[in-house]
């Protein structure tokens, strides 16, 4: 679900970013009362993300309507005609760079999403998304990966209890870690430790953790983990998977699969505004 407090003030920032004191172009061009119709198009195969907060750019603007024969989550092709965005022309053309970037960063995160989702197809696990976000973006990239199929990983700092490498080293093991966590955060917040190693596994499970991430582990590996961990803590696998290895990770009876690569190393969508006509 959006939260469009956080979605509203994004995109004012963004058209002050694009427009500190105007569009000297538009202005100079385009009469204040000239009113526009402009298609939109895809230009790549993928999943349309972003739909509303295209919307929203010419809310914001004013005295421009846009609709879409489309829903965010929904299959696209090259060539398809999505919607049409129509209006006051100087507001049209002010808008529709914001619109289009937000919108296709969107949709590459929701399509690389979906990639990754439909390689794990029929297995008892889910592929998340992790922190690796652009700043500022997150909520977007977030929701994002939603539509794509995928689920989300903790979204903030403040939302779930995650030890990793750094954090093990500050306390003095893993056993301490978990300790001092459980002691200072509510009996309602879940505690998840990250692994390198199989005695780091041996002590995350002594130490009663609620999720396991085996981390930057072989297949073969993970596998003697999920065995050894025998459902007393829901397991996580992290580090370098890929398309090529996400389906034999997810042989291995893992519950989930992070992949940073999903909000950082995707391909945004091609999409644009074709054929401007002046009413």
């Amino acid at each position: 679900m959006l939260n469009y407090l956080i979605v509203d003030d994004l995109i004012r920032r963004a058209l002050q970013e694009d427009m500190p004191f105007g569009d000297i172009t538009t202005n100079a061009t385009v009469d204040e009362t000239c009113i526009g119709t402009v298609s939109v198009y895809v230009k790549d195969d993928g999943i349309i993300c972003g739909v509303n907060v295209f919307k929203r750019v010419f809310e914001i603007l004013g005295n421009v309507e846009a609709s879409f024969t489309v829903l965010d989550g929904n299959p696209v092709e090259n060539g398809d005609k999505i919607g049409e965005v129509s209006g006051n022309a100087r507001n049209i053309l002010m808008g529709e760079r914001i619109a289009l970037n937000l919108m296709q960063r969107m949709s590459g995160i929701a399509t690389t999403t979906n990639r990754y989702a439909k390689e794990i197809e029929g297995l008892n696990c889910n592929v998340v998304d992790t922190r690796k976000t652009t700043p500022l973006f997150r909520h977007l990239d977030k929701y994002s990966v939603l539509c794509g199929g995928g689920a989300n990983h903790r979204l903030s700092l403040s939302d779930s209890v995650l030890i990793k490498d750094n954090h093990i080293d500050a306390a003095g093991g893993i056993k301490k870690a978990v300790a001092l966590a459980k002691k200072n955060s509510s009996f309602t917040t879940k505690i998840e430790v990250e692994t390198e190693t199989k005695e780091d596994v041996l002590n995350a499970i002594e130490a009663k953790a609620d999720i396991i991430m085996l981390d930057n582990m072989s297949t073969a590996m993970t596998k003697e983990m999920v065995e050894l961990i025998n459902g007393r803590a829901l397991i996580e696998c992290s580090g370098n998977i890929t398309l090529e290895t996400i389906r034999e990770y997810g042989k291995t009876g893992v519950d989930y699969i992070s992949v940073g690569a999903l909000t950082h190393s995707f391909n945004v969508l091609d999409i644009s505004l074709k054929n401007l006509i002046i009413k």
